[in-house]
């Protein structure tokens, strides 16, 4: 006598479990790789931008003595923020486009790591004032060239469900690497150029450690938008040009939502970079500390930083995904971010500086955990990723134009405590316009 056994059949994946390029949920060994990736491209190339930019720099134009420190800060910002600005998207919407046996993200991510390391160079053996603009420049729009097409990544190949979780690794990884950059950038303030080589070595090896630890990305030389290309043939190559110009333009159909989040993002952005990226001029002009003791106190908040931050980061991820809600974690993260910035304001100490790393750090790592979530989640095009999250990306990049000339016109008419307060409404007034997004919870 045999027994049937009953044959359960086999459970198929929900629709947000599925990753855009593959078709199919991805596997365990590539979660790890992803999220391995996405972290480390993150901490690689903003430890080696922060030390440069907050410490290394600020440092050096103290030392050269070509003018006043905070403003060629602020003038090196604006202006290479904007070829950041302009970077962006151009590249975003070029790697959109590209046609490559590698893929379409995957050169863009290893060129723009040996172009930032170029221009880093340069900057570090600049002594005028224009050729550190210059040098500047080079650094933005390799760093764009780079992300731009790694954030998305995001859109290509992460199921929506997951999003959350990876989005908090690269988070958290950039808060990460702030920290670590600031720690770094200290040990090497009073013998600045080893610390400037460091920074062009890490620059150099961020895209292609970033290619080699992700699963490779599908060859995109196939493709029929390039095969048709190829062809040479009248009505495709008006597609070409159509989709060219496209590639180019800003969403206008249903993207209510998109700028929303690029306004938030934004104000976020101006908030956090006028106490952030002037934390040296801070304790020493403002908390009176001298340069050996600013030193020591920004390696003592960078570690504190970096802890919280990324801990905070990575608890907030997942349960972003686990309760599919985006706003409110936003809210959560502002208030405390607000209340860090305070902290100072009301104790202008090297003491009110490290408590404002830690406090702030755990609004910055809640934040992070699930901003560009946010972002890949408001897109009006999945097609267009690389050029629309480019655009988003574009807060980052005025949020630290403005931060600079913002601060320069406080400090010189106001004094360095006016800081504060102004951040702190700047910090709030990103997470208002956040809530009134309507299609994510």
């Amino acid at each position: 006598m045999s027994t049937a056994v009953e044959q359960k059949p086999p459970e198929t994946p929900l629709p947000d479990t599925i990753a855009p390029d593959s078709g199919r949920p991805l596997t365990g060994v590539e979660k790890v790789r992803f999220g391995l990736g996405f972290a480390l491209f993150s901490i690689i190339w903003m430890t080696a931008g922060t030390s440069g930019s907050q410490v290394l720099l600020p440092q050096r134009f103290t030392d050269l003595g070509v003018g006043v420190p905070e403003a060629i800060l602020g003038t090196m910002n604006s202006v290479g923020c904007v070829f950041a600005l302009l970077s962006n998207v151009i590249f975003g919407a070029l790697s959109d486009m590209s046609r490559s046996r590698l893929g379409k993200r995957t050169p863009w991510i290893v060129a723009g790591g040996v172009v930032t390391a170029a221009g880093y160079l340069y900057t570090a053996h600049a002594i005028t004032i224009v050729t550190i603009v210059i040098g500047w420049c080079m650094v933005q729009v390799g760093v764009n060239m780079m992300i731009a097409p790694a954030v998305a990544v995001l859109s290509d190949r992460i199921p929506e469900a997951t999003r959350g979780t990876f989005s908090a690794l690269y988070g958290g990884g950039n808060i990460v690497g702030q920290s670590l950059g600031t720690l770094i950038g200290a040990q090497f303030i009073q013998s600045i150029q080893p610390g400037f080589i460091v920074g062009v070595c890490l620059f150099a090896v961020t895209g292609i450690v970033t290619v080699i630890i992700w699963p490779r990305e599908r060859s995109a030389f196939d493709n029929p938008a390039s095969m048709a290309a190829r062809a040479g043939q009248g009505a495709q190559a008006q597609s070409v040009w159509h989709r060219l110009r496209v590639s180019f333009t800003p969403p206008t159909r249903g993207s209510r939502d998109f700028y929303l989040a690029l306004g938030g993002r934004l104000f976020m952005m101006v908030g956090t970079s006028m106490v952030a990226t002037y934390q040296l001029y801070i304790l020493q002009k403002y908390c009176g500390l001298s340069v050996k003791a600013s030193a020591a106190a920004i390696s003592t908040m960078s570690v504190i930083s970096m802890i919280v931050t990324f801990c905070s980061s990575i608890i907030a991820g997942p349960i972003s995904d686990k309760l599919r809600r985006r706003k409110i974690i936003v809210v959560i993260s502002s208030c405390i971010l607000a209340l860090g910035i305070a902290i100072p304001w009301v104790l202008p100490t090297a003491l009110g500086m490290m408590l404002y790393a830690g406090v702030a750090g755990v609004g910055s790592g809640i934040y992070t955990s699930v901003d560009q979530a946010l972002n890949v989640d408001v897109l009006p095009s999945k097609e267009e990723a690389g050029k629309d999250l480019g655009i988003l990306n574009l807060a980052n990049t005025l949020g630290q134009v403005i931060a600079p000339v913002l601060v320069s016109l406080i400090v010189i008419r106001l004094g360095y405590s006016v800081i504060f307060p102004v951040a702190i409404a700047a910090v709030l007034l990103g997470a208002a316009i956040i809530m009134l997004i309507r299609s994510v919870r």
